[in-house]
């Protein structure tokens, strides 16, 4: 073998290796600063980077609102480091880890994305029984006897349910998901089967209804519906219908796998994101912002976080395809299994 082909050859796949690690981290890198300015932006007053560049002290423009204080516009540079920041962490990683295998990235984005998917499982989980069985209280007006008349007062204002039970709820839903890793959605599918069979059961046999057995329905099929999506696609489970795909070979399997998921599957998740929280008014930021409930006074206070299922669902679901990128590359390039 001439080794000076051998060593260009090494190069070049080096070169190849570190582009692709790039493209994938940086894409997962970039979601989640967009998600977190988005909510510094919207929750937190931060002036954006629209904003900042919209402003007259930098172009001569007419600002979008009002001109921006000192204080806006150093908030404003900081976000924009945040994103050049990431890069640059991401590049001296990159180089550093230069020997490391492509499956070696997927595998860690895999168990990210099934890590978010657990978080989603136990929060839905608990801060459905929760919620019911608050609202369950209030509607035979037991509740002020167990957590008192100003309390109850409180717990019916959905801000204050949505701050202080159920934002806590999701927080033990981290450490649950962290330490309980055998998840399977098939419990929520089955939890979704034993709240309808319940309606079932109380509006024929003692012709007890209320608003909140329902909104446990819609809320955990939800869930299920879109948290399971991104969970079989972990799983690799999802049926495939195609005519020609079951036909190919490894190689031409790996293609098709890679330009896909980076071609479709990640910019649908970007649009998903994008189309629902640029502004306060869109479909996801708004419902978040204003803790939005149903009409029913009585029923679940959780329709802002169903709303929220949409983004979880946006950020796994693109984690995941960015697995199947690195995966399919290292099948390309004939990298061993791990």
């Amino acid at each position: 073998m001439n080794p000076v082909v051998s060593k260009n050859q090494l190069t070049r796949s080096l070169k190849t290796n570190l582009a692709i690690r790039f493209i994938a981290l940086s894409t997962i890198g970039m979601a989640f600063i967009f998600l977190i300015n988005n909510y510094l932006i919207f929750w937190r007053g931060w002036p954006g980077l629209i904003t900042l560049f919209s402003n007259k002290n930098w172009f001569g423009l007419e600002p979008v609102k009002k001109s921006l204080s000192d204080v806006e516009i150093l908030l404003g540079w900081l976000q924009v480091t945040s994103y050049v920041g990431l890069l640059l962490v991401l590049v001296l990683y990159i180089v550093l880890t230069s020997n490391r295998a492509l499956r070696e990235d997927a595998s860690c984005l895999t168990s990210l994305s099934a890590y978010i998917i657990r978080v989603a499982f136990w929060a839905v989980l608990f801060i459905g029984v929760v919620d019911s069985a608050i609202s369950f209280l209030r509607v035979e007006g037991l509740l002020s006897d167990v957590v008192g008349s100003e309390l109850e007062k409180s717990l019916a204002q959905s801000r204050f349910r949505g701050i202080y039970v159920h934002y806590p709820l999701i927080l033990i839903s981290l450490i649950f998901a962290y330490y309980i890793k055998g998840l399977s959605f098939i419990w929520l599918a089955l939890l979704v089967v034993i709240a309808e069979f319940q309606i079932v059961i109380v509006r024929f046999i003692f012709s007890y209804e209320q608003a909140f057995l329902g909104d446990l329905v819609r809320f955990w099929y939800a869930a299920l519906f879109l948290f399971a999506s991104a969970y079989t696609l972990i799983e690799d489970a999802h049926v495939r219908v195609d005519v020609l795909y079951a036909g190919f070979n490894k190689t031409k399997k790996a293609w098709v796998n890679l330009v896909g998921s980076i071609l479709l599957g990640v910019p649908l998740c970007w649009t998903i994101l994008a189309l629902g929280m640029w502004s306060k008014a869109t479909v996801i930021n708004s419902p978040l912002l204003a803790f939005e409930m149903t009409q029913s006074g009585f029923g679940l206070y959780v329709k802002y976080l169903m709303a929220g299922f949409l983004a979880v669902y946006a950020l796994s679901m693109m984690i995941q395809f960015t697995s199947y990128f690195l995966s399919s590359a290292a099948d390309l390039k004939g990298e061993p299994e791990l």
